[in-house]
């Protein structure tokens, strides 16, 4: 089993995320020896974004600009909590040719994280059962963790 203290959250801009980061931050603030990698994976872009003539440098730059801001934010709100500003560390990724529930399980395993948060998106049961539940993917394909999915 990974270490526990290596935490993985995967944060985006919806208030399940912003719980999630909370949950997270109020259980390990001020706790010695935990390290946290914040993880926004963004999707690749839409076939017609081509059709429009956008490239992919120019996706992939104003993605990561948002990025940086909501991981910006997501780190200021888990120093609030008492983690060290020097235990936090960023990563942003485009889920290439995959799903974001694999992309997060690729970063898990290549980074020995042995937690993982995850805020719940509130999709319907039809929703999960077409297209699939990120926290649901993670619960059910991640090995050596565990998985916090906070609602």
């Amino acid at each position: 089993m990974n270490d526990w203290k290596n935490i993985l959250i995967t944060v985006d801009d919806t208030p399940t995320s912003d719980r999630g980061l909370a949950y997270a931050g109020n259980i390990i603030g001020n706790l010695q020896g935990v390290q946290v990698c914040l993880l926004h994976i963004y999707p690749e872009p839409p076939p017609d974004y081509y059709r429009l003539g956008g490239s992919l440098a120019d996706y992939q730059q104003q993605r990561e600009q948002r990025a940086a801001a909501l991981l910006d934010r997501s780190a200021t709100m888990l120093a609030a909590c008492g983690v060290s500003a020097g235990d936090i560390r960023r990563d942003v990724r485009m889920a290439e040719k995959s799903t974001i529930s694999k992309a997060i399980i690729a970063v898990q395993q290549e980074g020995a994280f042995g937690t993982v948060v995850v805020g719940k998106r509130g999709v319907s049961k039809a929703e999960e059962f077409l297209f699939g539940s990120i926290s649901n993917a993670l619960v059910h394909h991640t090995h050596n963790c565990t998985v916090w999915v906070v609602g």
